[in-house]
């Protein structure tokens, strides 16, 4: 797994749309349930994997910007090298967008929540996560926050198409980590 940064997030209740009783809240890294701090892109801040490098760049931009960070909460991210090609039904590769400047640091505490599978059909942002995004939690087993237990789940789900037809990929296995004293 590789480094891709951070991004502080309004963690949202499980909706009852989702159909999965056992799912309490989304940690997913797309936005579409659980919102991203702000629509930060327009601010040109993010790395290279379109997030960002340490909390202390969110949180200057946050002052900058007037945007509270209070009630949110900070995440960090690993993505595995390569990422899964529904047409190909095969991993390829992927890389960063280098004009970006990208210096991950990683935190000295953090929780492992679970894995995401995040779509990147435009290979820059986080598009949606099935999971959440399309229900997927409903039939698929994730765990209290809509996340897959293990890796070798995601990779099987994937393998096997419980992604297809959902979203349109390329997908990317996402390690969610909570970041303590955030």
């Amino acid at each position: 797994m590789q480094p891709i940064g951070y991004l502080y997030k309004r963690v949202s209740a499980a909706p009852e749309s989702l159909h999965a009783p056992h799912v309490v809240d989304v940690y997913s890294l797309s936005s579409h349930v659980s919102e991203d701090f702000a629509d930060y892109i327009n601010f040109w801040r993010h790395n290279g994997y379109w997030l960002f490098d340490s909390p202390a760049v969110i949180q200057a931009l946050a002052s900058e910007q007037s945007i509270s960070l209070e009630g949110l909460k900070l995440f960090y991210y690993e993505a595995h090298e390569l990422q899964y090609d529904d047409e190909l039904a095969d991993w390829v590769p992927f890389e960063l967008e280098e004009s970006f400047g990208t210096n991950v640091q990683s935190p000295t505490d953090r929780t492992l929540e679970g894995f995401d599978v995040v779509t990147f059909s435009a290979g820059t942002s986080p598009e949606c996560s099935p999971l959440s995004c399309n229900g997927l939690a409903a039939s698929v087993s994730t765990n209290a926050h809509c996340l897959l237990p293990s890796f070798e789940a995601a990779v099987q789900a994937l393998e096997t198409g419980g992604f297809k037809n959902t979203e349109p990929g390329p997908h990317r296995v996402i390690a969610v980590y909570s970041v303590g004293g955030a």
